[in-house]
């Protein structure tokens, strides 16, 4: 028997409607919840660089048994994220580096093919190497300053020094906008506002699915902690807008070729949907033909950048004015769009096919 090996959480829409096209295509769908993941640590002989070592046998043995498959060569693999245990961003860190050491395990596997290979899904966790890459590739990205703050008034010192005002700062580490800021500042008489869906309880900055606006020592005190963790600061761009809203574009990129472009629209600087902004379809913003085709060129040749991943949601950024794309960001698990599941559930269709092709 062939078929897929999906690893992923179990009880979203994720789960539910990749296995509903995969039924339609006729292919079986045999799920793992990463809680089952056999847990193997190099106290075992696991070493993730070398294949023919014990614990990497072992660990596909605990695997085989589990799943009941005799020959994993059958098997085409999709990997989603699993469900982080905590929303501190300060557990960010850890949290990814155990993602990346199952990522590892994982790599490995005699399967018949990934969709995402789990070194480039590794890769694109983090902001700085996979903006640097896509650069080194001659991909127009949203910039990100070389300097490493400690705390606001290093950054505020920097700002002041090329006078810029505006600003975002990010986690290394993290999606679905954890912990991204929006900040402007004044040089002049030193105010500054931020714009973020992070909470400061207690000492603890929290990932929230609401947007707050900080002025004041509570900016400042909420940016100390902020810069307390791994983060990048990156050039805040003014943003196309239609109809009174700003407006970015998630753009998934499968197969060599783009299945889906979903405009994002918000009143302010962070345009995530799960923050209560809107979506709409993408022909509805009527982009002439030669910015439609720059879109395409520049997803193209960031996908380019990373071969081994065969489905990548790109945050796209189109410039206001000339309307020139640059990558905000990729994810290599970015591909649930609500649009697309509700309707013709495209994407996980395109994914279906391309999985049924590693299997021929």
């Amino acid at each position: 028997m062939s078929g897929i090996l999906l690893i992923g959480t179990d009880g979203g829409k994720r789960r539910f409607y990749f296995e509903q096209a995969a039924a339609e295509a006729g292919l079986p769908v045999v799920f793992l919840d990463w809680k089952d993941v056999p847990d193997m640590g190099h106290d075992e002989g696991f070493c993730p660089e070398k294949p023919e070592e014990p614990g990497r046998k072992r660990f596909e043995e605990k695997l085989r048994m589990l799943l009941q498959i005799e020959d994993l060569q059958h098997f085409a693999v999709k990997i989603d994220a699993p469900a982080w245990g905590s929303s501190r961003l300060c557990d960010l860190g850890s949290l990814t580096g155990r993602y990346e050491e199952q990522l590892r395990r994982l790599s490995g596997l005699p399967a018949g093919g990934f969709l995402n290979r789990p070194p480039e899904i590794a890769q694109v966790l983090d902001k700085r190497g996979c903006k640097a890459r896509l650069a080194q590739g001659g991909v127009p990205v949203t910039h990100m300053y070389e300097e490493h703050f400690s705390c606001g008034e290093e950054l505020f010192d920097f700002l002041r020094e090329h006078r810029i005002t505006q600003v975002f700062v990010k986690p290394v580490k993290g999606s679905g906008a954890a912990g991204v800021t929006a900040l402007r500042f004044s040089p002049g008489n030193g105010r500054i506002a931020l714009y973020t869906c992070a909470a400061l309880k207690e000492g603890a900055l929290y990932n929230t699915k609401r947007m707050y606006r900080l002025e004041g020592r509570k900016a400042e005190v909420f940016l100390d902690s902020l810069l307390k963790l791994d983060c990048v600061v990156e050039r805040w761009y003014g943003k196309a807008s239609f109809e009174g809203y700003c407006y970015d574009l998630r753009v998934i990129v499968q197969g060599g070729r783009i299945d889906y472009i979903l405009p994002r629209l918000s009143k302010g600087p962070i345009t995530n949907l799960h923050l209560n902004n809107h979506a709409m379809a993408f022909a509805d913003l009527h982009l002439g033909t030669g910015t439609v085709e720059r879109i395409e060129e520049v997803c193209l040749k960031a996908s380019a950048c990373y071969p081994g991943l065969q489905s990548i949601g790109m945050d796209v950024l189109l410039e206001k004015g000339g309307l020139e794309p640059r990558i905000i960001e990729m994810n290599a698990q970015g591909d649930l769009l609500h649009r697309d599941v509700y309707s013709e559930n495209r994407i996980y269709k395109r994914q279906i096919a391309i999985m049924k092709e590693l299997l021929r």
